[in-house]
């Protein structure tokens, strides 16, 4: 099943926080991989979401990729051994950029399937995830990662704060101390 919000959408965030709870039952805390690199703004998606989610939720998520320590997609062969065993039996919430139609700029993509970093750049690293969080930031182009340069960082901003609000909702929100995913 997929989801899709456009950032522009005043509901997005509640939109995603509520698809959240219907692809992946509150059960286990999940783990959020925010994958990306600071390097080129169009990238930096999955680390300012990363960076706004530990804020947001404090510690009821285990975070990986934010501003300060980035997870990119050359990682994610170490990071497929490492989460099964570090967190036994919880699901992983995957969020990256990606490019795809000029229709489609702006949309957030919710999955209930793994997503494939650095495929926007004709890089075939694996899968990971359990559910999969995309935004789209650019155009697909024949050199995507020139396009990754060219984003506009408000764009990505955008985004990142609605992805970032809709998880830590999920979670259990900034006001519940006694959230059941403490972590």
């Amino acid at each position: 099943m997929q989801y899709a919000f456009h950032t522009c959408n005043t509901l997005a965030e509640t939109g995603l926080s509520m698809a959240l709870g219907k692809l992946l039952p509150r059960k286990t805390p999940p783990v959020i991989l925010c994958i990306g690199s600071d390097l080129a703004i169009g990238d930096s998606l999955g680390p300012i979401v990363g960076t706004l989610l530990k804020e947001l939720s404090g510690q009821r998520a285990y975070v990986y990729g934010t501003l300060r320590s980035p997870v990119t997609a050359k990682e994610i062969r170490y990071l497929k051994e490492f989460l099964p065993k570090t967190h036994p039996g919880a699901p992983v919430i995957a969020v990256d950029a990606a490019v795809g139609e000029r229709s489609e700029l702006g949309l957030i993509k919710l999955a209930d399937a793994p997503l494939c970093p650095g495929s926007g750049a004709n890089k075939r690293l694996g899968k990971v995830g359990d559910i999969s969080l995309l935004g789209i930031v650019g155009e697909k182009a024949g050199f995507s990662y020139s396009v990754l340069n060219l984003t506009r960082l408000h764009l990505v901003y955008e985004m990142a704060q609605k992805i970032a609000g809709a998880l830590s909702d999920y979670l259990g929100g900034e006001t519940d101390k006694n959230s059941q995913f403490a972590v």
